[in-house]
């Protein structure tokens, strides 16, 4: 009895067919070349042989691992999960796979993670942690790696991203809040130094100039975070500083969650006090109570959409940088109500 693992060759006469047909089935960017019913043969005998594709030779070869770094600021935050489903999802399709690394915020410590990547010979990077001046992206175009960054952009225009629309989306939030009848509308936002934040800022900004309203009356307050403890701090200072506000537009259904436990402790009630709307539409927010009136944002569409881009940057490195926005939507539920007389 041998322990050899069975080569392309064994397969081969397995199958009854030439070395070359194996090696077009086996990677699913050619198996199209060959007919349905030989490429089901061959997959059939690999499965038997139990033949594994010995992929630190074939890189050696190809110069490509078929493996792409995805690099996440916070996996636990839900935004990220159904946006990872859909890199994978577009990944597998072409026969990558995706390498995730959670990195958090800090910028050495990302550097660290994708030098560690890019020594694992990874074909390109899709980065969710891009800052609007990022010289992490820098770093990644001077050595002519391919990237792309997803659900946060980086303004110097270098690399080709796919983001919500939050222009629309704002604009939306607004729209209803003033169909409500709310006149003192303010915007909890995330933090300047993120396209995220900076964007849904100006969208708001946008909505409520291109309105009826004294923009006097619409309140700005920036978030430290988009986390559940910083939309509460958020909350209670900009009660403090716009006491009239009847209604917010937050930066994210983390930053939501947070001015619902701001109104519990000061003793008030949305949407009757206070009017919410979130940011994302993350899972569950038609659970919580109230069920949460939010901008939801097409996270899978997202991903898939990034892994479109970052193959089809692997293939043509001349390509266009493109900036992908993808629509949202406005789901109405029970955080918002007209307010009070």
């Amino acid at each position: 009895m041998t322990n050899k693992n069975p080569t392309l060759s064994d397969v081969a006469r397995a199958s009854g067919v030439h070395f070359s047909t194996v090696s077009r089935v086996m990677n699913p960017a050619t198996r199209q070349m060959v007919s349905a019913e030989v490429a089901a043969r061959v997959l059939a005998e690999a499965g038997r042989l139990g033949y594994r594709p010995n992929r630190a030779a074939s890189t050696l070869v190809t110069r490509k691992s078929r493996i792409i770094g995805v690099v996440l600021p916070d996996i636990t935050n839900a935004v990220f999960p159904p946006i990872l489903l859909g890199i994978e999802e577009g990944l597998r399709k072409h026969g990558y796979l995706a390498i995730v690394a959670n990195v958090g915020a800090d910028e050495e410590e990302q550097l660290f993670v994708i030098n560690r990547l890019l020594g694992q010979q990874v074909d390109g990077l899709i980065l969710a942690t891009a800052r609007r001046d990022d010289p992490v992206i820098k770093m990644c175009i001077d050595q002519n790696v391919p990237v792309v960054t997803v659900n946060r952009s980086d303004e110097t225009g270098v690399a080709s991203c796919v983001v919500s629309d939050d222009v629309v989306g704002m604009r939306l939030a607004v729209e209803h809040l003033l169909a409500l009848g709310h006149r003192h509308i303010a915007h909890i936002a995330g933090p300047e130094n993120l396209s995220t934040g900076h964007v849904r800022r100006l969208g708001f900004l946008a909505a409520i100039q291109a309105s009826e309203l004294d923009p006097s009356q619409a309140f700005v307050f920036e978030s430290s975070g988009y986390s559940r403890e910083c939309g509460k701090a958020a909350l209670l200072e900009l009660l403090r500083q716009s006491p009239q506000t009847t209604a917010v537009v937050t930066g994210s259904d983390l930053v939501a969650l947070g001015c619902y436990d701001a109104i519990r402790e000061l003793g008030l009630s949305c949407p009757e006090d206070i009017s919410v709307v979130g940011h994302n539409d993350m899972p569950y927010m038609d659970m919580i109570r109230p069920p949460l009136s939010t901008i939801r944002i097409r996270h899978h569409g997202i991903g898939t959409e990034a892994a479109r881009l970052i193959l089809q940057t692997i293939a043509e490195p001349d390509s266009p940088v493109l900036d992908v926005r993808l629509k949202p939507e406005l789901v109405v539920r029970e955080s918002t109500a007209a307010p009070r007389a």
